[in-house]
């Protein structure tokens, strides 16, 4: 499998940390949290985390405190479905592919829920194939990413498609919960709005980088399903985040790393890249100490998370993009995504 073409998209509005303090200041909600809550809040958001500005699904702060179910699933209707078709209509243009030449499409999100699926908004907004075969993933959270690659993996490997747009989107902003709780607090300064999209092929791009996809690897561990996940309450999604989570990351990276360099008798040194998901700061903080990783080793997850923050699925896109555009230097690249599970994926990469 070959990456073709590559997409990204994000919504026009940018806000910055100190932004969202004084809008969050000016807020009902800075009375009805508790005084350990407010200082919570203002420390992520005025002290240095990783951190500088979101985007997000939203014309104005104003909106983010109007906080009801109706109100967040307009948001991730309004806006999913166009950012997943903005992201895949610019992956197709950097692949210099028609429509019409997909023939699988996947699209994966956690942050709402809609039916019939994201599939059929952006076969519409695509004018895609009417018999495209299509797959709506959901519930993966962070980590899908690199599912939806192994499932077009698989779908170009048995022959039924030729070429496969893969899709992550996620509407954070629609997915907002606020209480005294301070994972849903921090949760709730951290994530960004976004969509990323590739357009995997059986053959390479003629004219460009040749980027194809080797093997992969995966780990799933539901004992750990506790400390990274959403649960429904009052009739909307409220993560659940914990302090474990930087280490819990670490370690199943670490191990699904090994696990793949292992089977092809390779070595940490002989990776060039590094595309890491990144939950946090600390998130990357943990992965360098855990993988023994210089600082330019995540300069691309750095970059990508000070100016977007945690885009959840979406969020490898950008780093793969951004190093890319870099014209990093060719070799075996790694790319991994993690999250609710708990799970782990990574995917080799080999870029000419």
């Amino acid at each position: 499998m070959f990456l073709r073409g590559l997409g990204t998209a994000h919504p026009p509005h940018r806000y910055t940390k100190a932004d969202c303090w004084e809008a969050f200041k000016a807020s009902l909600w800075f009375e009805r949290l508790d005084r350990r809550s407010r200082a919570i809040t203002e420390t992520v958001l005025l002290r240095d985390n990783g951190i500088e500005a979101r985007w997000l699904a939203l014309e104005s702060l104003d909106e983010v405190f109007a906080i009801d179910p109706d109100t967040l699933h307009a948001r991730f209707l309004a806006h999913a479905p166009v950012l997943a078709a903005q992201s895949g209509e610019r992956a197709l243009a950097d692949a210099d592919s028609p429509a019409s030449a997909i023939d699988g499409l996947i699209v994966s999100t956690c942050t709402g829920y809609l039916c019939p699926g994201l599939t059929s908004y952006v076969i519409e907004h695509l004018a895609l194939r009417r018999d495209i075969q299509a797959f709506d993933l959901v519930g993966q959270g962070c980590a899908a990413a690199l599912p939806g690659w192994r499932m077009a993996d698989a779908l170009l490997d048995s022959g039924q498609c030729r070429n496969v747009l893969s899709v992550c989107v996620e509407v954070s902003s629609a997915a907002l919960y606020l209480d005294d709780d301070p994972g849903v607090l921090i949760s709730a300064c951290l994530f960004g709005d976004g969509a990323g999209a590739a357009v995997l092929s059986a053959e390479p791009h003629p004219n460009k980088r040749r980027i194809e996809w080797k093997t992969a690897g995966s780990l799933i561990n539901p004992a750990e399903r506790e400390a990274l996940r959403f649960e429904q309450r009052d009739g909307m999604l409220r993560n659940i985040l914990t302090r474990p989570v930087p280490r819990l990351a670490a370690e199943h990276a670490e191990q699904v790393l090994n696990t793949v360099l292992a089977e092809l008798h390779l070595t940490q040194s002989q990776i060039d890249v590094w595309v890491w998901h990144a939950g946090g700061r600390d998130v990357l903080l943990a992965l360098q100490d855990k993988l023994g990783l210089a600082d330019d080793d995540l300069r691309y997850s750095a970059a990508m998370l000070r100016e977007y923050g945690n885009l959840s699925s979406a969020f490898v896109y950008f780093v793969l993009q951004a190093a890319l555009a870099d014209g990093a230097p060719g070799g075996l690249w790694w790319m991994s995504s993690f999250g609710a599970g708990f799970s782990c994926h990574g995917a080799l990469l080999e870029v000419a």
